[in-house]
């Protein structure tokens, strides 16, 4: 026997958690799970994800024996229901639906009703009685079947059918009468005539194998490719194609469709939320061409189906311990369940969903904090409407995504993209959103629609993305002519601002002011349980006392990267830094920083109360000198230079002597220390004079300074200035009678210095890896330029991921793990961590855990992040708690 490709529901065995999801996907796993549970799923099977990846290495060729395997499960299904595919007499319908292991909602496609021919039509209206439903559902699938797999503009239907109840005088299509459906069908083959040269299909078999193919081929599809970046979801995986006994909620008043979740998605409230359709196929609840009504209207149409539909929830609920996104039909009273899978939450969902099943004894405390994905809590970290500031609330709409967003209105995604692409912060306000609004979608700061509700697609990528998103406002009326809304009597142009706050759904003008969040509540207590777990330090790179306050808050753990260059730039101190630039000798130098000196100390002691106790790593002076003069600004250097008292054109001299080809790989970092030691002479003085001066003041803190020396790339540098700082240091501690216990690193961000690490660690009491500059020194590439082709680099999948954004840990994350074992070969006690922002980033703090580090260090809004991504590593070190799936 060659390889199976083809599983029938509930042939192959798929337990609660969904192990099969690698080859059957996650709407595969689900069914087959649903028909072992014993609950109502109508017959059919899966093509496996393997068919997938073996047909695009075929060049689009089935694998030897894929389509025997089709033909032998379709006869199972006939089998089971009693039809047969493609017979006049009693035709079977099936759809064709797509289905990859981790969910892409709307990325790719999926076909309905297909099998209706000229042929199966009159058998299908003298079984079901209902010429109206048939000609219904091919309208539908003629709709379907051009735009899905042969790619006609979907649009050009719908112009027809908008025509069609225009001249009908009616609001909906379920208001057509069955000479109108008979016409438009007509009317939907012409435009597939003329569009494609070709009639069409009239052979069932040939539909089902196209529809097969067009799934397939949706997995490469722009959307779906766009969402797998988004996501970091393997573009490997392939998709699996679901083969499923149609069942129609189109069939009259005691029909329906509908979506629901096991809880709330937006709150995590524990209540059965759904929403539905009377008379209508799913297609129209997700697509939100008609705003659904509550999942409790089924309880005056069809109530012994609402009633199974309780007991069905609660029991996959149960079995699969988590919150659960359903799709149903109700065909005629009874009840199908046409999917399961692991519900998309917001963050603040997640979390309390997360708790409450540990408070339900359903789920321990471990895999409760294994269930939050870090990125979501930057969601939960989104800023909210001021409250305290009065607002002119323009409309009401349902709200469909968390959070406040605040942006100049476009209307269309791809206008978003550019706009976004030039920096303006801007909002999208569509009629509905589709898949291919994806790009834009990411872009915008939040969206806004007029149509669909809290399921539609709008809603549910925004929710997934983390954006902000108001949905089925029906008082927004667009005009795609003037690229202009009306909200009520208001009129909204292209670039006028506009706010939404995705939490209560209300629609505001204007540009409204925005307030940070603050870790309470639930996030503190679930933070808690995060802390319980995590062994690696997570500490902040601050400049400020108001930054370091603020990572407290977010639980950080000290300073990992303390910048004194910002503290330079500060307007009260930008001409002493001037004055010691143009300085001619080290005394007039060492004046100009003296200057600076009490204001470095003030910044210092605020930075260490803050911390109370905890450790502050001070980096050093780093820049180049020339980024604190103006360029080729001759009206600012003419200010200056009177401020100073020195001619324009020494200025413009120096000037053009600090200028470099290339100043991140010129006199920047220890450089400038070796070059001007009086420089980091002034700085040690500062931090450690702030540290006596607090502890003489407040006799209860404690300052641990750590001081870093950057850029090293050679032990004798790391020598040198480790003696200037030291005998600085000591000298003041001494005169003061000072109990301060200090260390002095460095910054490992040179590939010689991560291959010499042993020989730096003997004059190195810690090591701080700064990834950034070790990124761009080992790739040969300027992170300032690299902006340009790094995009295409990632597009063309020469690299996974920005390794700006993420540490590439085959290389860059090689030197890294080279440097900690070169420095503990040393000293085995040497503490290491990462400073910049890959210490925020989930897979990369895992990666730090993973080699040894003591601590990373972000910025204080990726602190939580942070803290939970490195308790995740630790968990699954352990073999501890239980994720849930993207």
């Amino acid at each position: 026997m060659g390889k199976k490709y083809v599983y029938y529901f509930g042939g192959g065995k798929a337990d609660g958690e969904g192990t099969m999801k690698d080859l059957l996907g996650g709407k595969g796993a689900g069914l087959a799970e649903m028909t072992n549970l014993g609950i109502p799923v109508p017959p059919g099977f899966t093509i496996s994800t393997e068919a997938c990846t073996e047909y695009f290495k075929n060049k689009k060729k089935y694998p030897d024996g894929l389509w025997d395997e089709v033909l032998e499960n379709l006869k199972k299904t006939e089998k089971d229901m009693g039809f047969k595919f493609g017979d006049p007499v009693k035709p079977l319908l099936v759809s064709v639906r797509s289905g990859a292991k981790f969910s892409m909602p709307g990325m790719m496609d999926t076909v309905l009703n297909l099998g209706l021919t000229e042929k199966t039509i009159p058998g299908l209206i003298k079984m079901t009685n209902n010429e109206k439903f048939v000609y219904d559902a091919y309208r539908r699938f003629i709709t379907m079947y051009a735009n899905i797999v042969m790619d006609v503009d979907r649009m050009k239907f719908e112009e027809l059918l908008e025509r069609k109840l225009e001249k009908a005088d009616v609001e909906s299509e379920a208001d057509l009468t069955v000479d109108d459906l008979k016409d438009l069908s007509t009317q939907f083959k012409k435009l597939y005539k003329k569009e494609l040269n070709q009639d069409f299909p009239n052979d069932a078999m040939a539909q089902l194998k196209a529809a097969i193919n067009a799934v397939f081929d949706s997995w490469n599809g722009e959307r779906a490719i766009t969402y797998r970046k988004l996501n970091k979801i393997s573009d490997n995986l392939g998709t699996a194609v679901n083969i499923c006994t149609m069942v129609f909620g189109n069939m009259g008043d005691t029909s329906g469709t509908g979506v629901a979740f096991t809880r709330d998605p937006s709150t995590g409230e524990n209540i059965f939320y759904g929403e539905c359709l009377i008379n209508a196929q799913g297609e129209d609840v997700v697509a939100g061409i008609r705003t659904p009504l509550s999942v409790e209207e089924l309880k005056k149409t069809t109530p012994e189906a609402y009633e199974q539909l309780m007991e069905i929830y609660k029991k996959l609920e149960d079995h699969y311990r988590d919150m659960l996104d359903l799709e149903f039909t109700i065909q005629e009273g009874k009840l199908y369940m046409l999917q399961t899978r692991v519900g998309k939450r917001t963050a603040a969902a997640a979390l309390k969903i997360a708790m409450d099943l540990v408070d339900e004894g359903k789920i321990d405390r471990q895999t409760a904090v294994m269930r939050v994905e870090p990125e979501q809590l930057d969601q939960f970290l989104h800023p909210m409407i001021d409250t305290k500031i009065k607002h002119d609330k323009l409309a009401q709409g349902l709200p469909a995504s968390p959070g406040a967003a605040v942006g100049k209105v476009v209307f269309t995604a791809i206008d978003a993209e550019r706009w976004a692409a030039k920096g303006e912060k801007v909002l999208l306000v569509r009629l509905e959103t589709s898949p291919e609004d994806i790009g834009g979608m990411h872009a915008a700061q939040g969206i806004l629609t007029a149509r669909g509700g809290m399921t539609s697609h709008a809603a549910v990528v925004a929710r997934g993305m983390g954006k902000p998103c108001v949905a089925g406002c029906g008082d927004v009326l667009i005009d795609k002519k003037s690229n202009s809304c009306m909200i009520k009597d208001i009129k909204i142009k292209e670039g006028d601002w506009l706010t939404i706050n995705g939490s209560t759904g209300e629609v505001i003008k204007g540009e409204t002011p925005l307030v940070q969040p603050k870790i309470t509540g639930d996030f503190g207590k679930f933070m808690e349980w995060v802390d319980e777990f995590r062994t690696m330090s997570v500490r902040t790179n601050a400049d400020s006392p108001h930054d370091s306050r603020v990572a407290i808050e977010f639980g950080a753990e000290g300073i990992g990267l303390c910048r004194t260059e910002h503290m330079f730039f500060e307007a009260d101190r930008i001409q002493a830094v001037r004055e010691m630039i143009l300085s001619d000798s080290e005394e007039g130098r060492k004046m100009a920083l003296r200057k600076i000196l009490p204001m470095q100390k003030r910044d210092f002691k605020g930075i260490f109360k803050a911390m109370d106790g905890k450790p502050v790593t001070i980096r050093l002076l780093d820049p180049p000198l020339h980024e604190f003069l103006p360029h080729n600004n001759d009206k600012e250097l003419k200010k200056i230079a009177s401020e100073l008292g020195v001619s324009l054109k020494k200025l413009k001299e120096r000037n053009s002597q600090l200028q470099e080809f290339n100043p991140m790989l010129g006199h920047r970092g220890c450089r400038l220390g070796v070059t001007y030691p009086e420089i980091y002479e002034i700085q040690t003085r500062a931090i450690i004079e702030a540290a006596v001066e607090l502890i003489k003041k407040e006799n209860d803190t404690v300052v641990i300074p750590e001081i870093m020396i950057p850029l090293v790339g050679h032990v004798e540098e790391l020598k040198a200035l480790r003696e200037i700082v030291v005998s600085t240091a000591d000298d003041i501690i001494e005169k003061n009678k000072a109990d301060i216990k200090y260390t002095v690193g460095t910054m490992i961000e040179l590939p010689r210095a991560a291959v010499t690490a042993d020989e730096i660690a003997e004059y190195a009491d810690f090591f701080s890896f700064g990834t950034n500059d070790l990124t761009q020194t080992t790739f040969g590439l300027s992170r300032d330029d690299a902006g340009m082709f790094l995009p295409f680099y990632v597009d063309k999948k020469i690299l996974l991921e920005d390794p700006f954004v993420a540490i590439d840990q085959n290389g860059v994350g090689q030197l890294v793990k080279i440097g900690i074992e070169k420095g503990r070969s040393k000293k085995t006690d040497l503490k290491v961590g990462i400073c910049g922002e890959h210490g925020g980033e989930a897979s990369s703090v895992e990666f730090c855990y993973n080699i040894g580090m003591n601590y990373v260090s972000c910025s204080p809004y990726r602190v939580p992040l942070a803290r939970l991504a490195a308790a995740q590593a630790e968990l699954k070190k352990q073999g501890q708690g239980e994720s849930t799936t993207k």
